[in-house]
């Protein structure tokens, strides 16, 4: 298996986790897909979503792979106005991940990070595991308390 940063660094800080790896489908790079690839619902496959405030920069939204995150609600939870997506060509050099294999875990520089309130109602939930393929199935609370999120509502209803 490959060792992402994100591998080595909740290895580092002894989180436990679990890795489930899947056979990319360039065609199909949607969560829910992930999902079906790695046999867990939906409802526990968070996306990494980076987005640019007006006021204060980047931030990073982890939310169910089937939703789709409320801008409003974005710009609210991070003290922005407005907020818009990161565009893609950014990504990679912003983060050091490409679409698909983003993971909150272990970006270039350490960025406000919030999470959809849902996560904390599992025992365990999945991210990106830092490359496109590989899964982290861990505590949500691990993880929240790992990257310093806050848990919020930041999906569209």
């Amino acid at each position: 298996m490959q060792k992402t940063n994100a591998i080595r660094l909740l290895e580092k800080a002894k989180i436990p986790f679990e890795t489930k790896e899947y056979e990319v489908d360039e065609s199909d790079l949607s969560g829910t897909h992930v999902a079906e690839c790695v046999n867990l619902p939906p409802e526990i496959v968070f996306k990494t979503l980076v987005a640019r405030g007006d006021k204060n920069g980047l931030c990073v939204f982890c939310i169910p792979c089937a939703e789709e995150l409320d801008l409003k609600k974005a710009a609210k939870v991070s003290g922005n106005k407005k907020i818009e997506m990161l565009p893609l060509k950014e990504l990679l050099p912003t983060t050091g991940y490409i679409r698909g294999g983003c993971s909150p875990v272990g970006m270039k520089k350490k960025l406000p990070t919030f999470v959809h309130s849902t996560a904390v109602n599992y025992e365990k939930f999945a991210v990106s595991g830092g490359a496109r393929g590989i899964q982290l199935f861990l505590s949500p609370k691990d993880l929240i308390s790992f990257v310093g999120a806050s848990c919020e509502d930041i999906i569209k209803d």
